[in-house]
């Protein structure tokens, strides 16, 4: 309750001011013809793709050679795609109601997501255009491909400001076969994994930063348009072929590489989601603000490798299989979970958030301690346990490469199926608990403790469960990764330092990516780990980017990049009654024939 009570500060401000441009919005696409923002978009968005056939430089000192004409290379690809899906997604607006086979595109309405897609193209293309001139030194850098795609660009913006607000509820589903939904599910999951597969295989900064706007502007128009919560019904009434689609997608995308750099990437994304999502247990489901749960991670990695048959561990002779030590590994977690939790969890708020971030602390100092001077020798200090050898797990030895459906799999790739795997019985255990009676308790005791203890529910108890089964999840991430880096050392696991995971940014892809969610940890994990990886600049400025993420996200999005329905409901009342009332006013025809005396009675009371 006071994670989510901090986040919410500043939020009624802003709901008027939403509320108060789409309301201007409206009002300005009134006095313009439609046809003219429609044609405007359309040529803006087929002049932009045909730019990309066309050189954007002369010189081959950008990244990505935009020098050549024929084909789209580097940022062209990201333009080019953009401006295919914008005039795409003009079918439904071509006629009143849409073209027939295209209203789905838009269920509620086609002028949000034609705004959002040129604005996703205008922000990558526009950043591309200006890094040119940036970094080579001025416009004469500029070619007639790097001016054409440029305004053409922002006049497809003109246009799909000119057009009016057409919001308005969407249209029952019209009933499909099963089989008809099941293969949709499997189209649209692929795809993400090839727009995903484009991101993580970025090779320069210029085209992670392009295809991170466009991605994101267009995101936003895709789910105002209210695709997204249309797919989220589909997937919700087909939730196992749901998990196999993605499951099959996760397993594709080692097939998709042809090389071990980018599989290692996405080994270090998975152990980070892994354990951002017990995390999410602790924190988005009970409520707890845990500071220093990255301890739980090194108590895991140190406990596989003291049993790994590793010539640095003092027991070098104990050699066990690694179900063995993933086994002990948790259940020494728990342990810590346990004992940590027990005599602390009385405590609320801030002082939980104190007592768990000494526990971060002295866990890493004790690591240190343990090197046969300062203390009993049994991690070697801060040289730590090295040379951890591979796993072999059935006679399958991570550490070889395999040949699997004609694709040779290199070391990253093996432990990245064997992540993949970890991480769907992770999100099985979260999916499981969250929907059941101990979810249910956890949720009471996140909203109002007091009251939940009135209403029977024994706080301490569940408390000390979401504890220990959080640790318990980041243990088992953690006998992984101390084979998967070979080296396991105090400094790995510390409330801040510049490469996750630590404390503070698994706490931060939870709070981002939306606190009580599967899919919202898993997307801030992946975004705070590929941004400092992709861009340089970010890379000992980590603290910098959580506080300006932090900032922008509480300005307007409070409830994360992927809230569930309560949160939303919560951060976004004021808004939601906002727009109801405008409605009313639109639908009674109130004050005028537009209703914008009373619209102009709504906005001054969203400003007060």
């Amino acid at each position: 309750m006071t994670t989510s009570s901090s986040l919410s500060t500043g939020q009624t401000g802003a709901t008027g001011l939403t509320s108060l441009s789409r309301a201007t919005r409206r009002r300005l696409g009134q006095g313009a013809h439609p046809l003219v923002g429609k044609c405007l978009i359309a040529l803006g968005s087929a002049a932009a793709l045909g730019s990309t056939f066309l050189a954007w430089t002369w010189t081959t000192a950008f990244p990505g050679d935009l020098t050549v004409t024929g084909y789209p290379g580097g940022n062209q690809l990201i333009t080019l795609f953009l401006s295919i899906l914008t005039l795409l997604a003009l079918a439904p607006a071509l006629v009143p109601g849409g073209l027939p086979g295209t209203r789905w595109m838009a269920p509620r309405g086609s002028a949000r997501l034609l705004r959002g897609l040129a604005l996703a193209n205008a922000a990558s293309t526009g950043y591309v255009v200006i890094a040119i001139a940036w970094e080579l030194g001025g416009v004469a850098n500029y070619v007639a491909g790097t001016w054409i795609a440029g305004a053409s660009a922002l006049l497809a913006v003109l246009g799909a400001w000119l057009l009016p607000d057409d919001d308005h509820e969407p249209a029952p589903a019209r009933p499909t076969p099963r089989w008809a939904q099941v293969v949709v599910v499997f189209v649209v999951v692929m795809l993400g994994l090839l727009v995903a597969d484009f991101g993580v295989t970025t090779g320069f900064s210029e085209e992670f930063i392009g295809f991170c706007l466009g991605a994101g502007f267009a995101g936003r128009g895709l789910a105002a348009s209210g695709l997204f919560d249309r797919f989220s019904a589909l997937t919700a009434a087909n939730r196992t072929a749901t998990g196999c689609a993605v499951l099959a997608a996760a397993v594709s995308f080692v097939f998709l590489q042809s090389s071990d750099a980018y599989t290692s990437v996405a080994d270090n994304i998975l152990i980070f989601a892994t354990v951002a999502l017990g995390l999410n247990i602790v924190v988005g489901l009970a409520g707890l603000l845990d500071l220093g749960y990255v301890a739980f991670l090194g108590v895991g990695a140190y406990t596989a490798a003291l049993v790994s048959g590793t010539a640095a561990s003092r027991y070098a002779h104990v050699v066990l299989p690694f179900w063995a030590q993933a086994l002990i590994g948790v259940a020494v977690s728990v342990l810590a979970g346990l004992l940590i939790g027990a005599p602390t969890l009385r405590l609320r708020g801030d002082y939980l958030a104190i007592v768990t971030l000494g526990f971060g602390e002295i866990f890493r100092i004790t690591m240190n301690n343990l090197d046969g001077q300062s203390g009993p020798q049994v991690t070697n200090g801060a040289e730590g346990e090295y040379g951890i050898p591979d796993l072999r797990l059935f006679g399958y030895d991570f550490g070889r490469p395999h040949t699997v459906l004609g694709h040779t799999l290199g070391r990253f790739g093996n432990y990245y199926l064997l992540l993949v795997l970890v991480i769907a019985v992770v999100i099985f255990i979260f999916a499981r608990v969250d929907d059941s009676r101990i979810g249910r308790a956890w949720a009471a005791i996140r909203e109002d403790e007091t009251a939940a203890e009135a209403m029977g529910v024994h706080g301490y108890r569940f408390k000390l469960l979401a504890f220990g089964l959080g640790a318990g999840l980041a243990g088992l991430a953690g006998t992984i990764q101390g084979h998967l880096t070979s080296t396991v050392t105090p400094d790995q696991y510390t409330f801040s330092s510049s490469a996750p995971p630590n404390s503070a940014f698994l706490l931060a892809a939870v709070v981002l990516g939306g606190m009580g969610t599967i899919s919202g940890p898993l997307l801030g994990a992946s975004l705070l780990f590929l941004i400092p990886d992709k861009l340089q600049f970010f890379h000992n400025k980590q603290l910098l980017l959580f506080g300006i993420a932090l900032i922008v996200m509480m300005r307007l999005r409070p409830e994360g990049l992927v809230p569930d329905k309560r949160r939303r409901l919560e951060f976004h009342e004021r808004e939601t009654a906002a727009e109801e009332a405008y409605e009313e006013l639109v639908a009674d025809g109130l004050d005028g024939a537009d209703g914008s005396d009373g619209l102009d009675e709504l906005e001054a009371g969203a400003r007060a």
